[in-house]
């Protein structure tokens, strides 16, 4: 999700022109510098019809005419900070590239021994009859034309970050990150959370479709019988990624719909991903009581969510995060209603996933950011709804040393624009 709202003028890819040359600009992650590169191209005379972050990358490149395209990207690489993976496209080049910390997944594939794709998801070059090639590095650049394939590091970075909410939520089970399989990675979290959280019941069921592989990990463990409890349709949209409240708890009883027959009068652990909000946990938990569940047990493969994120999933605040609203997991297992919550704790999340923990940004489980936040986005989306009035008095303490400076070296200016 990046920045800016989910209206039509902010649909990719984002078109420009470079020495009146026509390209395009898709873009997967978050940039956290993106209000002050706005500012400063609308000041060098650029405006701007959409509200989003991949429009700056677009008119940044574009800004540096003095320069080639390719120099003109990377000049404008340079400047960014945040998550970004980017295609970018002219009328003889496609262009790749993934930011210095590598938060965002970008992956190189070959058609037929001489066509080139690239994709977020290892997952998209089957479909199109492609194969991997390999991932591209953070910080690296490449450069397909009719010469062929060229590769750049444009930036290095000491340690990479890369989102480890790809592998509990964000990826498709059959994509491969780091190597790794991700169906397999969140089939160990369902392995380990059974260790860590058993529990005594009659069934195990996923919530569909990202909580299956943990739910057959676990039943594998707890030798409790696998089932599925739910129906899936297919046709609605990742629910905790709506743009809004109402249409979250709507998406989640039109996307499932309870098995009776497999739920009545029995115990069920139900295996989910992660719980963000806690509404589609709730609800969950609601639709499996009306169906006759007589005991339902809530297992998350992943640990509290507790830190907002930056970098491109649609969690900005701590106001909307469950776990940063509460003071315990009991607390947060009696908003949702179950008889019982268990979350697997981080290092058995990267246990599952079989990489170092210095690969991974694992900011929205224990606060670590990579990328260093602007205090303005600290301000109003990190520590505003953790303390309203310790913020409050920063911001008017901020507010008073900056008009204090202003009055030492522009006393007539501020003295008219007083009166």
């Amino acid at each position: 999700s990046t920045t800016g709202s989910s209206v039509p003028e902010n649909a990719q890819p984002f078109e420009a022109r470079h020495r009146g040359q026509p390209f395009a600009v898709g873009h997967n992650g978050n940039l956290v510098n993106a209000l002050e590169l706005r500012r400063e191209l609308e000041r060098a005379g650029f405006s701007f019809e959409a509200t989003t972050d991949t429009e700056v990358i677009a008119k940044l490149i574009s800004s540096y005419e003095e320069l080639d395209f390719e120099h003109a990207v990377i000049t404008a690489l340079l400047q960014l900070r945040g998550a970004f993976s980017l295609v970018i496209m002219t009328r003889d080049k496609l262009i790749a590239v993934r930011d210095p910390w590598g938060v965002r997944p970008l992956a190189l594939g070959i058609i037929n021994s001489d066509h080139y794709v690239v994709a977020s998801e290892t997952c998209a070059f089957n479909v199109i009859g492609a194969r991997f090639v390999r991932e591209i590095q953070p910080g690296e650049m490449i450069v397909i034309d009719e010469r062929g394939v060229r590769e750049l590091h444009y930036q290095y970075h000491a340690r990479p970050a890369f989102c480890i909410f790809e592998f509990v939520y964000l990826a498709r089970p059959d994509s491969y990150i780091y190597g790794r399989t991700v169906h397999m990675a969140r089939r160990r979290m369902g392995n380990l959370l059974a260790q860590e959280h058993p529990a005594d019941a009659d069934i195990v069921i996923p919530v569909p479709l990202s909580g299956i592989p943990a739910a057959i990990g676990y039943a594998e463990v707890s030798r409790i019988p696998y089932a599925e409890g739910f129906v899936y349709n297919r046709y609605i949209q990742r629910t905790f990624i709506q743009p809004d409240q109402r249409m979250r708890e709507m998406g989640v009883r039109i996307k499932i719909t309870p098995i009776r027959e497999v739920l009545a009068g029995k115990r069920v652990v139900v295996v989910e991903d992660s719980i963000v909000r806690g509404t589609t946990a709730r609800n969950i938990v609601g639709v499996l009581r009306e169906a006759g569940a007589r005991e339902v047990h809530l297992r998350i493969s992943s640990p509290p969510y507790r830190f907002p994120c930056f970098y491109g999933i649609d969690t900005p605040t701590y106001q909307e995060l469950i776990a940063a609203q509460t003071e315990s997991i009991d607390e947060i297992r009696e908003f949702i209603g179950a008889d019982s919550l268990g979350y697997l704790c981080l290092s058995n999340l990267l246990k599952a996933v079989d990489v170092p923990k210095r690969y991974f940004c694992t900011a929205c489980f224990d606060g670590r950011y990579p990328i260093t936040i602007p205090r303005h986005l600290r301000i109003t989306k990190f520590m505003l709804e953790r303390d309203r009035e310790a913020v409050g008095k920063e911001v008017a303490v901020t507010r008073k040393k900056r008009e204090r400076r202003i009055k030492q070296r522009e006393p007539a200016a501020v003295g008219s624009a007083g009166e």
